[in-house]
């Protein structure tokens, strides 16, 4: 009798073993897919629903995007308050490099407010399902002044990219970034489809500085943010021949994983 368990048990094993890693709860898809093989789609098969699966993205001003979900989930990035687009968001990410992209008293309505510093002194850790969206941060860390260059010491830490995980989209928002990413950073941000990238030159990083960054990270859709007055086609001539350029009138991206660019693209939405 124990012979026979064994051999019953030794021929479900693998089947036992394959259905609790399909209820395993999902983490980062991104990862997984900038980690995984390149895996061939037939052709006409991979269209399903475009409509449905679009995702909405709206510049608000200065480096805050509205992010609008098929599910219903509006998120707001680097948000302080001041802009503003249709209903309340139900999530917001901050940075606190500045005042303007982030704010201690966001209004009381939005039930998720994600702070891109850890309040303890530590590194925020993000990985948080909301609806259909997943929400994860790559620390990184700022200058300890402002105006300070970029030699003086650095708080650890304390600013994050948000990536945001939702319709088999990647998108990634760089935030106040003031330093230049190692390969621990690039791995763990994964592969994105759409980066949202500050452009000052000043304020944040360089033009070339962030332009390498946008060069390694090859998203098909590059969003420029945290303008200011830098000229666009000296941010185009920086990232190299390799970008289109796509100038809006609107400034809103209606986006799904089906309607990405074949090359990637630099979109300049109204008001950027």
């Amino acid at each position: 009798m124990l012979r026979l368990l064994a051999v019953v048990l030794g021929l479900l094993g693998p089947l036992i073993s394959q259905a609790a890693a399909q209820d395993s709860p999902r983490t980062s898809e991104c990862l997984a897919m900038s980690s995984a093989p390149p895996r061939a789609t037939p052709v006409g098969l991979h269209r399903l629903a475009a409509d449905a699966d679009e995702v909405a993205i709206t510049y608000a001003g200065h480096s805050t995007y509205y992010i609008d979900t098929p599910g219903g989930v509006r998120i707001a990035t680097d948000y302080n308050g001041a802009y503003t687009v249709g209903r309340l968001p139900d999530v917001v990410t901050m940075n606190r490099a500045h005042s303007t992209h982030y704010s201690l008293f966001p209004d009381p309505r939005i039930p998720y407010v994600l702070h891109g510093w850890g309040d303890d002194g530590k590194p925020a850790k993000i990985a948080q399902r909301i609806g259909d969206v997943f929400i994860r941060n790559v620390p990184t860390d700022i200058r300890r002044y402002f105006g300070d260059d970029s030699n003086s010491e650095m708080i650890k830490d304390g600013n994050s990219i948000f990536i945001f995980e939702v319709a088999g989209l990647c998108i990634g928002h760089l935030g106040h970034l003031h330093h230049k990413l190692d390969d621990s950073h690039f791995a763990a941000i994964g592969r994105l489809d759409i980066v949202m990238v500050p452009i000052d030159g000043t304020y944040t990083m360089s033009l070339d500085g962030i332009s390498d960054i946008t060069r390694r990270l090859r998203a098909s859709v590059v969003l420029p943010m945290h303008r200011f007055t830098t000229p666009l086609d000296e941010f185009m001539r920086k990232i190299g021949q390799q970008f289109e350029i796509d100038v809006r009138t609107e400034r809103t991206l209606m986006i799904s994983r089906d309607s990405l660019p074949g090359t990637p693209t630099v979109i300049i939405l109204d008001g950027v």
